[in-house]
């Protein structure tokens, strides 16, 4: 079956939060992290059904659904888990405030990099907690983790270590062995591990491959909370469905105790979406890898041609991180704005001179979205 990504669709109207930001402005959105793209058409099928069926009562997990991903684990990434393992969450970022609120007490440390995705630096806050950062390093065109910071930064009362792999904004597959340093340190100094690997199916370098941070041995497991959702690779963030993987027992208790009273149920259409695009979406999903490819090779190239830019290759993600500091703009963001195109602003993921452009849109509005830009800097 043939999948038509070029397929323009008008958002507008639709109370979409990435194109309301800029209603009635002739701005192109390419920065919040959804895509322009209609969902599997399996996915729009199991809707349909559902809602024919007219009633949308609390809902529970379908059990199939919980041993889809239980299979799921095991068969792209040799990782066996168990159906208790799992707690089902409204959203990854729930999922991220709720390890917060269960790891260590008051004042205790939290550890992630910068740049980062912004809850990242927002969830340690609204936890009471003490937000640590370190910088990330850039080596012959790759960002990579500098370990004697991030060991600096996990001995100044840590307990919690947020980690985002495949990483957003900087695209990254981290290897076995940057998987095993990490582990390592938080081992050595008793932290434990959130690991938001909500991308790890949206691999775009074919010679790499996603490696759940639990999966690398049993002790690790024990200490990391893991999140997932195929809100990300499917294109329906907005049904509100992910789910934690937690194999220690303890730790799964905290973190449960954590959501009560706040934390609400998947709705029913989030649970029906989530299943059909697991269970009949490889295709299209293998169809919009190549789609997503092809925008990131033009990306790539057109970027690093602008005079003052500078972006690495995506590994993962559809998300491509822009330096822009050798222009001299005070304010890039607003400056591609004025542009026309709408960018992420590198300051909220705690790079200031930096933009995030999401390239998973039709070729037609990334050419357009493009050649703003180099209008603007030439």
């Amino acid at each position: 079956m043939k999948f038509d990504f070029d397929k323009i669709i008008d958002r507008r109207g639709t109370n979409s939060l990435k194109w309301e930001v800029y209603k009635n402005r002739d701005i192109l959105p390419l920065w919040v992290a959804d895509m322009d793209f209609e969902s599997p058409p399996a996915v729009m099928s199991a809707l349909k059904e559902r809602i024919e069926h007219g009633v949308f009562g609390y809902t529970l997990a379908p059990m199939q659904l919980t041993e889809t991903v239980v299979e799921r684990m095991e068969n792209l990434y040799q990782w066996r888990i168990q159906p208790e393992w799992i707690i089902w969450l409204p959203g990854l970022v729930t999922g991220i405030n709720v390890a917060c609120r269960t790891v260590g007490n008051k004042g205790d440390g939290v550890v992630t990099n910068v740049p980062v995705y912004p809850p990242f630096l927002s969830a340690p806050v609204f936890a009471d907690k003490q937000l640590i950062t370190f910088p990330v390093q850039k080596n012959n065109q790759k960002w990579e983790f500098d370990f004697s910071a991030f060991e600096k930064a996990v001995t100044k009362g840590a307990k919690l270590f947020l980690l985002c792999s495949p990483h957003n904004p900087l695209g990254r597959i981290f290897s076995h062995d940057e998987l095993h340093q990490i582990c390592s340190i938080c081992d050595k100094h008793d932290v434990i591990i959130c690991s938001d690997e909500i991308h790890c199916e949206l691999l775009l370098d074919e010679h790499k491959k996603h490696i759940p941070t639990a999966a690398l041995n049993p002790n690790i497991s024990q200490r990391t909370i893991t999140l997932m959702a195929p809100s990300k690779t499917f294109n329906i963030p907005g049904m509100g469905l992910s789910f934690a993987i937690i194999e220690n027992p303890e730790l799964r208790k905290k973190f449960e105790q954590a959501m009560a009273g706040i934390v609400p149920h998947v709705n029913a259409l989030g649970y029906t979406a989530a299943l059909a695009a697991y269970l009949h979406g490889k295709e299209w999903k293998k169809s919009l890898l190549n789609y997503l490819q092809g925008n990131h090779d033009l990306v790539l190239q057109r970027i690093n041609q602008m005079p003052g830019l500078d972006t690495t290759p995506v590994e993962a993600t559809y998300l491509s991180w822009i330096d822009a500091r050798e222009t001299g703009i005070e304010n890039p963001h607003t400056f591609f704005e004025q542009a026309g195109v709408g960018l992420s602003n590198g300051k909220e993921f705690g790079a200031e001179g930096f933009v995030r452009l999401n390239f998973g849109c039709s070729r037609h509005t990334l050419l357009q979205a493009l050649e703003r830009m180099e209008k603007a800097l030439t």
